[in-house]
């Protein structure tokens, strides 16, 4: 792991990295999957992002912050896009891919399309809040001013399992009030 100047550890693509995008996709899914199960730990929905930039390098992680800062805009892939602009001195994320383990919301998807992201890479589908391929296609309208490549279902079972485990034991925890 190389370390930044500002302390950051930046984890680069092992040198024997696989050749094919998918596997790619699987290794950085992985640390996404890592970045949700700390929010989980800290008591939030477990939602992770990783922001790679183009060489293959991590610009910054992000999980959901929603009840630890109390903010509704507490987002993994806000809080990993928020990291990511900080860490380059630019808000304008060009070339970069960004892993969420969650299909985006509105919000992030939007945001997403504002940082010039050129990839998406996402676990499952979120039936209920999914813009960019549920309920929208925030990321790929020909109206908006930039566009971005999606790819969906990356570990969709592991994603979709956390979070299932996760509300399943606020249920257990709130029937037991």
């Amino acid at each position: 792991m190389a370390v930044m100047d500002d302390g950051a550890d930046v984890l680069l693509c092992p040198v024997a990295q696989p050749e094919d995008e998918a596997s790619v996709d699987v290794l950085w899914m992985r640390e996404a999957l890592a970045e949700a199960e700390a929010a989980a730990d800290a008591g939030d929905v477990p939602v992770g992002a990783v922001i790679v930039d183009a060489a293959g390098a991590v610009l910054a992680r992000g999980r959901n912050r929603r009840e630890l800062d109390q903010d509704p805009t507490g987002h993994a892939e806000v809080d990993a896009l928020r990291a990511a602009a900080r860490r380059l001195g630019r808000w304008r994320l060009e070339g970069a891919t960004v892993y969420a383990t969650l299909e985006p919301c509105p919000m992030c998807a939007g945001a997403l399309v504002n940082a010039r992201i050129a990839r998406l890479v996402y676990g499952c589908p979120d039936p209920k809040a999914g813009a960019v391929d549920t309920l929208f296609a925030i990321g790929r309208d020909t109206r908006l001013n930039h566009r971005f490549e999606v790819t969906s279902g990356v570990l969709a079972d592991e994603c979709a399992a956390l979070l299932r485990a996760f509300f399943a034991k606020l249920r257990t925890a709130a029937a037991k009030r």
